[in-house]
């Protein structure tokens, strides 16, 4: 018999819900709220049970009874750093979700809701690989500043996901390969995986690795502590700069990689530059990570919106594919992601973690 799950994704102005029977999905819904709804709350825990009743009015509209769930699952968090993996919505995980050690985050709410409308049916709630996840080496962490230490903040979910998907069609466990998982959207990571552990990756966040198109990745220190000081920006400014407003928003004005290449076919010489320096950049990182793993390399995995870019690929592959096979999984599928995770651990094939 399937195993029935509900999966709980919430964004800043909507929340996905997915239904799933084991991998099948049943209903994909993005539940859209707007920002009059969100300005009335004045924190995202507050907004709880809001997306808590649009959720269960959903389903009652698609006629899907509640009690036919035997698990729920919600995206993680802002968290403390926590190793990859399956984590059952315990009290202490539920804590740190109401009250988060590394700020607001929307998908902060996944698992209160998950633990909320598990408790209320009497079925379990998990959390799945988020973005907090932490598997670093030691020597990973260090910057060369000593107050300040590399971090890991990924597309840890997605680039999992792809890595496990990766070794199933190969007819290998994940923990016995050696990837390099390459995510492409409106951020970038590029994750080192070795047997399963994500052992060094470019922060797709603020200030590692190259730029994306709304990110402005690891720019020159001197410069930019100059600018800091220099250009009479706030912090609040200085960071919407490195984070949102960088990449190919401050170069072309658009975070879409699709306009990017329309105007670079179009005969746009700056943007083919720009396009240029991202591939360059992103190839860069791979090359790095394949130093990680001592150039034993099974695969080269690239992922994200941005892989449907047959150019953007193709320039890449051109490239990287000296160090590995390339292997193509665009887009992403966090519903998916989150019942897969679940499913390993209702199926015993994974024991839930505990936080």
């Amino acid at each position: 018999m399937a195993i029935r799950s509900l999966i709980i994704n919430p964004g800043s102005t909507s929340t996905k819900i997915g239904v799933f029977d084991d991998e099948t999905q049943i209903l994909d819904k993005t539940l859209r709220h707007t920002t009059e709804e969100i300005a009335q709350f004045p924190s995202i825990y507050a907004q709880k049970d809001f997306r808590k009743q649009i959720i269960l009015d959903a389903l009652k509209e698609e006629k899907i009874d509640p009690k036919s769930f035997q698990v729920i699952v919600g995206r993680g968090g802002l968290l403390k750093p926590i190793p990859g993996g399956t984590y059952a919505v315990s009290d202490a995980l539920l804590a740190d979700l109401k009250n988060p050690p590394q700020g607001e985050h929307a998908s902060n709410l996944g698992g209160i809701l998950a633990r909320e409308i598990g408790d209320a049916l009497g079925v379990p709630s998990y959390i799945v690989d988020p973005v907090v996840v932490d598997e670093l080496e030691p020597v990973a962490r260090i910057s060369g500043v000593p107050e300040i230490s590399r971090v890991s903040i990924f597309h840890a979910l997605n680039q999992k996901a792809m890595a496990r998907r990766y070794a199933k069609e190969v007819g290998k466990k994940y923990t016995d390969l050696n990837l390099i998982v390459v995510h492409m959207g409106g951020g970038v990571s590029v994750g080192a995986h070795q047997n399963g552990r994500v052992i060094d990756v470019f922060n797709a966040l603020d200030g590692d690795g190259a730029f994306s198109p709304e990110r402005a990745g690891g720019v020159p220190s001197g410069a930019l502590i100059k600018m800091c000081y220099e250009s009479g920006l706030t912090e609040k400014e200085m960071r919407r700069k490195i984070v949102g407003n960088g990449g190919f928003n401050a170069y072309l004005g658009t975070n879409d990689a699709r306009e990017v290449e329309k105007k670079v076919q179009e005969g746009d010489e700056e943007a083919k530059l720009v396009r240029d320096a991202f591939v360059y950049q992103m190839s860069k990182n791979i090359g790095a990570m394949a130093a990680v793993l001592k150039g034993r390399v099974d695969a080269i995995i690239m992922t994200g919106g941005i892989a449907y870019d047959k150019e953007i690929t193709r320039l890449i592959r051109e490239r990287v594919s000296f160090i590995a096979p390339v292997k193509l999984y665009p887009g992403e599928d966090e519903l998916l992601a989150l019942a897969q995770g679940a499913l390993r651990v209702m199926n015993g094939e994974e024991e839930a973690k505990e936080y």
